[in-house]
């Protein structure tokens, strides 16, 4: 598409073409278009990797909602507020700012608490079709699997639709599953990961989960699993998608400096907006022993985020 023609193609006031040509030569430095030669006298702007992520289409691979949330002044407002934050007694920037936690927002602003639980639908939506082309053998064998924190059930649907013989739930907070309803395969349960998990399933499946909380806190969610489970030869196990920084598993140069960049603004949104952050392995490792796990293995099959397979 050549520039007059996005111009015609975009709701905004014809005189800022210009504007419009800055704008679109930040998003191709950034790779998030290219231009190529059309004709002789004409260029034109083409899509990338990235831009294809960012297509409002029904494909798993739409992480529009994703963006949209991460650019919400609910996300964004609260870094305004670090320096004020640092001298304070408040537990997060988010707090400083608006005088609650981020998870009361997500209790008590339902456009928000809508904007935050598709967002999260929409990574999830991407991670389950990577993890169920490449790694299919983590849930082979299980007969049921839980899981904990788990939104509105995207991920638990996509593992129950691939495996018609495992069982699945999904262990939410009532703002989140109101209204839902499950299948034969998959059921929600109300409930608090902090205060007990019920002992149903041979798995526990988390994502993103443990990243938004403390030390104290993992250990406390972990151990709650860890008594939900069977044993590691009856089958029990707990799979975890999170982050793992400082990942050495990597094979490129150039693809560790990319992670590692991506980790570290990751670490930075934690600290601004919740009571976690982002873990190397010895840190993850700490946190499954002193929860009574006894081993771990983890996969790199989802970019900068790993997959973690932890053993009673």
């Amino acid at each position: 598409m050549t520039l007059s023609e996005l111009t015609d193609a975009l709701p905004i006031n014809k005189s800022k073409s210009l504007c419009v040509e800055r704008l679109m030569r930040v998003l191709i430095n950034s790779k998030f278009f290219t231009k190529l030669k059309i004709s002789e006298d004409k260029e034109g702007y083409w899509l990338t990797p990235s831009s294809n992520l960012l297509l409002t289409d029904e494909s798993t691979t739409n992480l529009m909602p994703f963006v949209l949330a991460l650019l919400d002044p609910i996300f964004t407002d609260p870094f305004h507020h670090i320096s004020e934050w640092f001298k304070n007694d408040d537990t997060t920037p988010f707090v400083t700012r608006d005088g609650r936690t981020f998870w009361e927002q997500t209790e008590q602003d339902l456009r928000f608490n809508l904007l935050f639980n598709e967002s999260m639908a929409s990574d999830t939506r991407l991670a389950a079709s990577v993890i169920l082309k490449d790694c299919r053998h983590v849930f082979e064998g299980l007969k049921s699997m839980m899981d904990v924190g788990g939104g509105t059930g995207t991920m638990a649907k996509a593992i129950s639709d691939a495996f018609p013989g495992l069982k699945c739930s999904v262990l939410e907070r009532p703002n989140v599953i109101a209204g839902l309803e499950g299948t034969a395969n998959l059921t929600f349960i109300t409930g608090d990961m902090f205060d007990s998990i019920p002992p149903c399933a041979d798995a526990i499946f988390m994502k993103l989960i443990l990243h938004d909380w403390s030390d104290e806190e993992c250990v406390k969610i972990l151990k709650n699993c860890k008594e939900a489970i069977p044993c590691k030869d009856n089958g029990g196990k707990l799979i975890i998608i999170d982050i793992v920084m400082d990942n050495k598993q990597r094979d490129h140069e150039k693809e560790n400096n990319a992670f590692m960049e991506t980790h570290i603004l990751y670490d930075v949104l934690m600290m601004g907006l919740t009571s976690g952050r982002e873990r190397t392995e010895e840190d993850w490792a700490k946190l499954f022993y002193e929860a009574g796990f006894t081993s771990y293995k983890i996969t790199n099959v989802l970019g900068f985020r790993s997959l973690i397979e932890v053993f009673p």
